[in-house]
Order: C-alpha cells, then sequence, then structure tokens
C-alpha cells in the first residue's frame, strides 16, 4: 500500500480525531439512525476533549455525504481531523466497520483505517458497447482518479436485415464501424494503462463489443484484461455485478500481495535485505532502509519511543539519548506507520496467522549495509 495518501494527515498539526463510522443509509429510519450514531461518536470525541471545532468538522462529513443523491451509497466512512478543525483525510471504507473508532489522541489512529480501506489496486474498469465506452481508473488511493467516456458513430450502428444487393453493404458498414469505435476505445486505454499502470483491466458490457475490443489490446494492457459477460452501458443498466466483480479482483491482487511479499521477506533474509522484529524493524526505519513495511492487522498494544520527527524513533531511552533527543512514548503501531511514511516506504497489512514465528512486523529492505542482520533479523 502507498501512504503518500496520507501526506496531509501527517503536515497537520496534532492532536488528531479519527473516526471509523457506521454510515449506512438505506432503511426507513436511516435519517434517525444515522443521526443518532453521530451523536454519540460526536459525544465520545467530547468526552475526550477534542474542541468543538473538530467535534462539528466530523458532525458534518459523517451526515453530508449521505444526503440526496448519495443516500445509501456509502457502508462506512473514515475521517482524520487536525486540531484547527481541517478534515485531512475524509475516505469510504469498503464496508462498515468491523468496530466502531471515535478517538482524540496526541497522533491518528490509523490501523483500523487502513485496514478497513477498499482495496487500494489500481486498475481500469470499462463498460462497453458498440457505440463507445466508459472507461474509469481506480486509483491507489482508493478513488476515482480518472474517468472518460468514448462515443463513436452510431449512424448505421445496427446490422440490418435487407433484401437485395444492398445487404452486404450494410452489414459490412456496420460491423467497420463496430470496428472504429473499438479502436477509439483501445486507444483511450492504452493511454490510460500508460500514464497510470493498472494492476487489471476489467471489461464488461455488449459481448461483441468486448470480443472486437479485446482482440485490439496492445501490449501495454493485454495481458491484464479480464472479461465478464453481465453489466451494461445503457441508462439504467445495473452496474452492480460489475462492482461486486472488481471488488472480487482487488481482493484476489491483495491476497497475492500479501503471499508475495511474504515469500520476498524469506527469500531476501539470506541476503540481508529483510529483517524480522520490532528492534530490526526500527533500526531500518530509522535509516530509511525499508521498503516495504509488513505488520499484523492486530499488533499488540505495544509503544515506542519517538523524537522530533517519524524516523527519530527507538525501542528505549537508550537509543534515544543516542540520537540525542528526548522520546515521547507512542503506540508501536502508529510510530512504525510514520516512519514508514515519513521514509516513503510501502505497507503491506497482514493476517497474524500469516507471519511466520511470533514477530508481528517485518520489512523488505532497499539497500544493506554493515550493521544489517543476515539472517532475517529476528528479535530475540
Amino acid at each position: 500500500m502507498d501512504l503518500s495518501f496520507l501526506e496531509p494527515v501527517f503536515a497537520a498539526s496534532g492532536p488528531y480525531a479519527t473516526v471509523c463510522a457506521d454510515v449506512t443509509h438505506t432503511t426507513e429510519n436511516a435519517d434517525t439512525e444515522l443521526d443518532l450514531r453521530v451523536r454519540a461518536i460526536a459525544g465520545r470525541l467530547s468526552e475526550q476533549g477534542a474542541p468543538e471545532m473538530v467535534v462539528e468538522a466530523v458532525r458534518g462529513r459523517l451526515l453530508e455525504g449521505n444526503e440526496g443523491g448519495a443516500a445509501g451509497t456509502l457502508r462506512g466512512r473514515a475521517l482524520v481531523v487536525a486540531a484547527d478543525g481541517s478534515v485531512v483525510l475524509d475516505s469510504a471504507l469498503a464496508d462498515a466497520p468491523r468496530r466502531e473508532v471515535a478517538e482524540w489522541s496526541p497522533q491518528p489512529d490509523l490501523m483500523p483505517v487502513l485496514r478497513q480501506l477498499p482495496g487500494r489496486v489500481p486498475h481500469i474498469m470499462v463498460v462497453i458497447d458498440r457505440v463507445g465506452a466508459d472507461i474509469t481508473f481506480m486509483g491507489a488511493s482508493g478513488e476515482i482518479e480518472a474517468e472518460e467516456s468514448v462515443d463513436g458513430d452510431d449512424f448505421q450502428i445496427q446490422k440490418v436485415r435487407v433484401g437485395g444487393w444492398a445487404h452486404h453493404r450494410y452489414q459490412h458498414n456496420a460491423e467497420n464501424k463496430w470496428v472504429h469505435n473499438a479502436d477509439d476505445v483501445a486507444s483511450s486505454i492504452e493511454s490510460m494503462a500508460r500514464r497510470l499502470s493498472p494492476r487489471f483491466v476489467l471489461v464488461a458490457g455488449d459481448v461483441r463489443a468486448r470480443q472486437i475490443l479485446t482482440d485490439r489490446a496492445s501490449g501495454v494492457w493485454s495481458d491484464l484484461v479480464v472479461t465478464m459477460d453481465e453489466g451494461g452501458r445503457a441508462a439504467g443498466a445495473d452496474r452492480e455485478p460489475v462492482e461486486r466483480r472488481m471488488k472480487e479482483l482487488v481482493a484476489e491482487h491483495e491476497a497475492r500481495e500479501c503471499a508475495e511479499v511474504l515469500e520476498q521477506v524469506q527469500a531476501a533474509a539470506a541476503h540481508g535485505l529483510s529483517v524480522t522484529g520490532r528492534n530490526a524493524v526500527v533500526e531500518a526505519l530509522r535509516k530509511s532502509q525499508v521498503e516495504t513495511l509488513v505488520i499484523v492487522d492486530d499488533p499488540a498494544e505495544d509503544t515506542l519511543l519517538v523524537g522530533r520527527s517519524p524516523l527519530e524513533l527507538g525501542v528505549d531511552q537508550q537509543e534515544m539519548d543516542a540520537l540525542g533527543v528526548h522520546g515521547e512514548v507512542v503506540p508501536a503501531d502508529r510510530a512504525l506507520l510514520a516512519a514508514a511514511a515519513a521514509s516513503s516506504a510501502g505497507v503491506v497489512i497482514v493476517p497474524r496467522s500469516a507471519m511466520p514465528g511470533e514477530d508481528e512486523v517485518a520489512a523488505v529492505l532497499r539497500y544493506t549495509d554493515a550493521s544489517t542482520p543476515t539472517e532475517g533479523g529476528t528479535d530475540s
């Protein structure tokens, strides 16, 4: 997971309100139910000392996203609000949160947020017919980053049954226009794929249009294509099957990423390019060695010491003394995530059962040096 989307969070001044809320808005009593949930969250933040401007910012955002046309489209929502009332993170969750979070604290509580965000796998979704296509790029932020509608020539687009000498000409004209329109769509997809590097391209819609399009897939995206029979482009067509398939593919890619990074940790250990265990990972983060931080999704309530910047961290005051700074006690997962973001490291969150041994954290390294352990660096 690319943590660059969290830059506004770490650039803001704390303390922070962190919220993961159920904003489901699909029942007859939805307005009342949502208002009660939001009121409870606001009350919890106030009890913890959050200033009124922060509480009002949370209340307003949680309510506004489910008004009017957006009603029923959200199940869960994550917010981080800085001390000045500015909303520095506002993201839809994959579903209603398993555990609602409403915390006012010196550091944002990002682990429950990251654990429940929708899949952050960049991909392209295409819904095509014989005239054109709707193309959507979902970025690593989990949000729509680019959209394009391609509409070609629809004159005599349908094959018709006519007699005599004109029959084959009409049939041929229709087929040529399908091909021409598909070429325009393929060109748009290729341009988007070159710029944005998707992990897969899901193509839904008219069966003949899909066949023509996939025949024109270039080397940039030809190996990324996944097609499906359901879904249509016409007004009122049900896009839910397409959304469902997209989520399945994202989940498959995420599961593959988890497996691959854990294999990478094991394979790289012999060459000193991975470490496991808190102490070794903290040292690697401090030196900006970490390429990918691997952390379990339910870490123990452990702490680290953090100085003036996220990369001034240690497991005890002795390490902080060596850095010449006084350490502030910070929950370990928050300190690790902040250090990963500060050093442009990626993060992969894995189930505890997937992590070998008793370790809760590991890292794949960008480089090794004389002090890097050569056998994986597992803490004793």
